[in-house]
């Protein structure tokens, strides 16, 4: 394996290390009913898992920004993604509310309940899964 290869290894590795931990942490919340913080570790899974295939497939790091899209078009993913998780994306964009003011958490958090955090829980589950596949694809062959 090429230095950059190996480079390219270690920072996704990086980055799904901290997934496995936020995926966790989101099947914790979900089980003591905070819905919102469930949406927004769904998002940062997504997030990192987009920005870990980055690292597999570019040389550089993958931009300071939270926005799905432009981070699966950045990194070539988002051509490769079907119309469902295209919408997903569409549909976890608004739970990415680490720094909001407390009048948009409210509004997002009157949004979501135990049936529709447990469906973005498990379309998170199923979208890490398809981009882990990608990676592995991607990573046999370099």
């Amino acid at each position: 394996m090429s230095d950059t290869n190996m480079a390219n290894k270690n920072r996704a590795d990086k980055w799904l290390s901290i997934v496995a931990e936020d995926l966790s942490v989101a099947e914790d919340l979900y089980k003591t009913g905070h819905w919102l913080y469930v949406g927004f570790m769904c998002h940062q899974v997504v997030e990192k898992m987009l920005k870990c295939y980055w690292c597999v497939c570019r040389d550089d790091d993958p931009p300071y920004i939270h926005d799905h899209k432009k981070i699966a078009q950045g990194c070539g993913l988002y051509t490769k993604m079907s119309v469902e998780q295209l919408k997903f994306l569409e549909t976890i964009k608004p739970l990415n509310i680490e720094a909001r003011y407390q009048e948009f958490k409210d509004e997002v958090a009157r949004t979501l309940n135990r049936e529709n955090t447990s469906d973005i829980l498990e379309t998170t589950k199923q979208l890490h899964a398809w981009i882990l596949e990608k990676i592995k694809e991607k990573s046999s062959t370099q």
